[in-house]
């Protein structure tokens, strides 16, 4: 029997404000929107590389509360300098942490948590 294939995941963010999610999430983080659902928009994805963030409002979030999404990137250190210039605050200072990844976090306007990292190329 051939097991099946996971191809991808997209974690829901609830948002309080799902125009300004969205315009954070572009704007601010460099990701394109996939796609939009409702009138008005209810739900929304936005999408960097092979990357797919779904976004609800926190209403339709279920269950309630903030998520914590650990991203691992190529260049992290070229990112963090991007979201620095384009204004984003750094929750969590980039650093090599003992666990062997080299990261940085922040939070987005809703509260959730999001970890940028790669491998720490020190021992």
């Amino acid at each position: 029997m051939t097991l099946p294939r996971f191809q991808s995941v997209s974690p829901f963010l609830g948002v309080e404000d799902l125009p300004a999610a969205l315009a954070f999430y572009r704007d601010k983080l460099g990701f394109s929107l996939a796609w939009e659902w409702g009138q008005p928009a209810e739900l929304a994805a936005v999408c960097r590389d092979a990357v797919e963030l779904t976004l609800a409002t926190r209403s339709d979030a279920k269950p309630g509360g903030i998520s914590r999404l650990y991203l691992q990137v190529d260049g992290v250190d070229s990112y963090h300098a991007q979201l620095q210039a384009a204004g984003v605050a750094i929750s969590v200072a980039i650093d090599d942490r003992p666990y062997g990844m080299r990261d940085f976090s922040i939070i987005d306007p809703a509260g959730n948590v999001l970890c940028f990292g790669q491998a720490s190329h020190t021992p």
